[in-house]
């Protein structure tokens, strides 16, 4: 496969353009004076078009289900999301460069005392809707019931008006979130990873295959580590190498 293809299957207008989930706050972490994003993703999609030697343009989606259901339609040439199987029928992903944990919160004097312990009958888990944790959940749920926010209430203010039984979400939030009820608990280990990637629509093979190649050299150089510390987040890890 030839530089040209990848030029013309990941930049066919001459810019990168870089779909950018902006819900998620470790991976966008603030803004530009000119208002692009900042953050390890949209350092990703940059130093990705400097590889390709063309200009990067940022296409902001405010939820990554968003994001997701406009690949192939022209929109973005490259989305960095969360791998998850359901976008996968539209999406060729990378491996993942950045994971992040996701686990539950329990309320106070909650008898919950594992991740395991969730999924059962009688619990409700609060969960903001279409995050890759969100789809986990949907697939892997059997007993418990989810309930999603919605344009009208977020996840959190579900689970606190309602007296949920958990609360699901990234670790890093959930940190934040804790201070706010006292007495809630966050449980230990993780019911997920979410496997922040890089994706092209199908059907690009040559430039998929280029993006995996980079991301591997991303995380085996440092350059995903130091991105990391560059934009000084907590919360978010280099993905093993594949």
């Amino acid at each position: 496969m030839s530089y040209d293809e990848i030029i013309t299957e990941l930049a066919p207008t001459g810019v990168l353009r870089a779909a950018i989930n902006m819900s998620n706050k470790l991976l966008v972490t603030g803004r530009a004076a000119n208002g692009d994003p900042t953050g390890v993703s949209p350092s990703m999609a940059a130093a990705i078009a400097e590889r390709l030697g063309v200009p990067v343009k940022y296409v902001p989606y405010a939820r990554p289900n968003q994001l997701a259901d406009d690949a192939g339609t022209g929109k973005w040439d490259i989305g960095n999301i969360g791998a998850e199987p359901q976008r996968a029928e539209k999406v060729t992903f990378t491996a993942a460069y950045a994971e992040i944990e996701a686990t539950y919160l329990v309320p106070p004097g909650s008898t919950i005392s594992s991740v395991a312990e969730v999924d059962r009958p009688g619990v409700r888990i609060a969960v903001n809707a279409g995050g890759a944790y969100d789809l986990w959940l949907d697939r892997n749920i059997k007993h418990a019931t989810v309930l999603r926010s919605t344009a009208e209430i977020t996840a959190w203010e579900l689970f606190v008006r309602d007296k949920l039984e958990a609360y699901a979400a990234l670790r890093p939030a959930l940190l934040k979130d804790v201070i706010k009820l006292p007495g809630a608990r966050i449980l230990e280990g993780n019911f997920a990873t979410v496997q922040q990637a890089v994706g092209t629509a199908k059907g690009n093979a040559a430039g998929a295959k280029f993006l995996s190649e980079f991301v591997e050299e991303a995380k085996r150089t440092g350059l995903v580590a130091r991105f990391i510390a560059q934009h000084q987040v907590k919360g978010l890890s280099v993905a093993p190498l594949v």
